[in-house]
């Protein structure tokens, strides 16, 4: 079991990118690692469904959500499935629902806050592409590293051992 301290990574990686602190923890585990696939979506979450109905194989989905306040991107039917699907968290630049439940989920789960009103669902957005949110370029095939102090973003996966 890798141990992930955001503050001892960026004191070993100095040069490391670190999100800008605007995201809380939701989830179950309170940190996580992984490579990084992304979606790029506005108040739809249809994306986010599809891509954690696939084997996550313990990487992090980042959405881009632009930062929209005004409905949840994930709720507690969506990380559930991530779950069995193997993801190991989903960070979203926008907000999240049923929090009580996410935090009993077995997944890394950060965002920007809660709302309770659903997404839309019709079918757009991107995958797989670059993302920038929080002073960051997020791309598929970097590294992830999150827990309660912050976000990182390496572009490979890094010595922890170091």
């Amino acid at each position: 079991m890798i141990h992930i301290i955001t503050p001892d990574i960026c004191d070993a990686y100095p040069e490391i990118a670190v999100l800008e602190p605007i995201f809380v923890n939701f989830g179950g585990l309170e940190a996580f690692c992984g490579p990084i696939r992304t979606v790029k979506c506005f108040e739809d979450n249809s994306l986010v469904k599809q891509a954690v109905a696939e084997p996550g194989d313990g990487a992090v989905l980042v959405v881009d959500a632009g930062g929209s306040t005004r409905c949840a991107m994930l709720g507690d039917m969506v990380a559930e499935q991530a779950v069995g699907n193997g993801w190991a968290g989903v960070v979203i630049y926008g907000c999240v629902r049923d929090v009580d439940v996410l935090a009993e989920t077995e997944l890394g789960i950060q965002a920007l806050g809660a709302h309770p009103r659903k997404s839309e669902k019709r079918g757009e957005g991107s995958r797989d592409i670059p993302v920038s949110f929080a002073g960051v370029t997020l791309s598929p095939g970097q590294w992830l590293y999150a827990d309660n102090n912050g976000i990182l973003v390496a572009d490979e996966q890094l010595d922890l051992e170091r």
